[in-house]
């Protein structure tokens, strides 16, 4: 069974950190690229950043410099810690394969960046 659960979002003042953490099922984690995706409101779906397997990584340009993306393959569980938060960084966000199995999207986490 496919499977992302995504968890950590909240609230967060600019400036701030979180820590977000998803679950995936086994068959869809290893020798995969994992992907976190974001979705303001009315926008589109959008690529923040990536890992291979190997534990190369790809940035956004926005994002690049304050994410970290990172995978921990013992608990098939991929983390995005994100620091310097800005408004605009405020989104739903998702985990998925890269490129993403489309019908198999979780229900995101939600981030809030807000004084």
């Amino acid at each position: 069974q496919v499977q992302f659960v995504e968890s950590g979002g909240g609230l967060v003042q600019p400036g701030g950190s979180l820590r977000l953490s998803c679950a995936a099922s086994q068959n869809i984690f290893r020798s995969y690229f994992m992907g976190w995706y974001r979705q303001a409101p009315g926008e589109q779906r959008e690529l923040v950043a990536h890992i291979t397997a190997d534990d190369t990584t790809y940035y956004a340009d926005s994002v690049k410099g304050r994410y970290t993306i990172s995978r921990d393959n013992s608990k098939n569980t991929v983390y995005l810690q994100m620091n310097s938060l800005k408004r605009e960084d405020t989104a739903v966000y998702y985990c998925n394969r890269r490129p993403p199995l489309l019908d198999y999207w979780g229900q995101g986490t939600q981030v809030t960046v807000s004084s």
